[in-house]
């Protein structure tokens, strides 16, 4: 494999994701997508893996195993990823780490794993606004050639459409119902935080990256990704980091617990993100999180590296304000970003804590599994740097139906009406922005 500058036509600036629209259609295309956030670094298209991985049973082992096959890399050392692993994890490929139950109904009929093996990828470094390709070295004339054409941002696709109401599979009865379930768990000491999540599902038909796109407009997300799959596709457009290690072994997770929605004045705006951040049960489930993952991640890291820099901070989105908190460790040789993938999957920020009793209390009142809803979608470089999100505000299309779920950490202090406000506050720049229903008929 070989890393190469691309140029693109003289004199014309083309967004990555304009230039994904040229393999959009293929099976197995991933965007990873900062949307132009002024934090990020890097974007990324891959597509054509060499080999594929859905088998949720054996993806620890056999992830590490693909990744001893990859060839030689030629190219600069900096770059962060040099081929690798990259696509989508369900968060019911934990099932292949814990033993959970089967109550929930699996009804998606995708893939609890869908990840490949990657020797082509285009990478654009943001801060250099610059063009890198990937591909094996008999290969990169042809895709330079490939990507370089005239039409490489003007690929045809046809547009998307609703073709019914979003339906949730809870009633706002049903959900303070279960609410009220989940504070008898509380409770009785089973567990200290449960996240409930509703979903809400409707028809449609046309283009599934034409919806990404779309919603890619409102939210402008951070952590945003969309994939084709031979049998539906993911759009997530999620605020969220889940895990990041650089190529010394450094990791960082950026765990998202509380949430108040934005307002129209910025007096108001203001005045809701201040109290958020002061909100004493948002902090409580804030650094819950955040010791949960410390001990994930001293599961995998030296002795003495896990940190909290950074505890609280605000960050604003089209839709809402977060209360984000930032933990760091360093990796335990011999251990790597598979290792500190699988010690800390799924993200405790959407489970709850314990994270296993949490998970169990999920199945039970969820009417469905989560398919790849609160997963995570992302990158492992050859070279031990890796990236991926939490999928949160994240879509799943398969047979002409969308899915879309929105949920929240739930306390013994929660109250019912609240965190059910909350989950439509989270979706509020997803939902309405696919259909042409109006805003009281879509939670029906």
């Amino acid at each position: 494999m070989v890393a190469v500058p691309l140029e693109l036509q003289a004199n014309k600036k083309v967004a990555l994701v304009d230039i994904f629209s040229r393999v959009a259609e293929q099976p197995w295309a991933l965007l990873l997508d900062s949307c132009g956030h002024p934090n990020s670094h890097y974007d990324f298209v891959f597509w054509q893996p060499q080999a594929v991985v859905t088998d949720a049973a054996a993806w620890p082992a056999k992830l590490s195993e693909l990744m001893a096959q990859l060839p030689r890399y030629e190219g600069p050392s900096d770059l962060p990823f040099q081929g690798g692993l990259a696509g989508a994890w369900s968060y019911d490929a934990g099932r292949a780490l814990e033993r959970l139950p089967t109550q929930a109904l699996a009804d998606i009929k995708l893939p609890q794993v869908a990840v490949g093996l990657y020797l082509r990828a285009l990478i654009h470094d943001r801060v250099k606004d610059c063009l890198w390709l990937l591909a094996p070295a008999n290969e990169i004339e042809h895709w330079q050639q490939f990507w370089q054409a005239s039409d490489a941002a003007t690929a045809h696709h046809e547009g998307f459409a609703l073709s019914g109401a979003w339906q949730s599979n809870m009633t706002r009865a049903d959900y303070l119902t279960k609410f009220a379930q989940v504070k008898d768990y509380l409770r009785a000491g089973d567990c200290y935080q449960i996240n409930l999540a509703q979903r809400f599902t409707a028809n449609y038909r046309g283009d599934e990256w034409a919806a990404y796109r779309r919603l890619r407009d409102a939210n402008q997300a951070p952590y945003s990704a969309f994939m084709r799959l031979p049998e539906g596709a993911l759009l997530s457009h999620s605020p969220e980091r889940f895990l990041r290690v650089d190529d010394k072994g450094h990791v960082e997770t950026k765990p998202i617990k509380g949430t108040r929605p934005r307002a129209a004045t910025p007096e108001r705006d203001k005045a809701l993100a201040t109290e958020l951040q002061s909100a004493s049960k948002d902090r409580a489930e804030n650094v819950m999180i955040v010791d949960l993952l410390r001990n994930d991640l001293s599961r995998v890291c030296r002795p003495g590296t896990v940190q909290v820099p950074t505890l609280f901070a605000i960050e604003s989105y089209p839709a809402v304000h977060h209360l984000v908190s930032t933990v760091v460790g360093e990796l335990q040789p011999p251990m790597q970003a598979l290792d500190l993938l699988a010690a800390c999957f799924p993200g405790g920020s959407i489970t709850g804590a314990p994270k296993v009793r949490a998970m169990e209390i999920i199945d039970e009142l969820e009417p469905h599994r989560r398919s790849f809803y609160c997963g995570s979608m992302g990158y492992v470089s050859r070279h031990g740097a890796s990236d991926t999100n939490i999928c949160i505000r994240t879509l799943v299309a398969e047979q002409g139906r969308l899915h879309c779920w929105a949920g929240g950490g739930l306390v013994i202090d929660s109250e019912g009406a609240e965190e059910y406000q909350e989950t439509l506050d989270k979706v509020a720049k997803i939902l309405p922005e696919l259909g042409t229903t109006a805003a009281s008929e879509i939670y029906s």
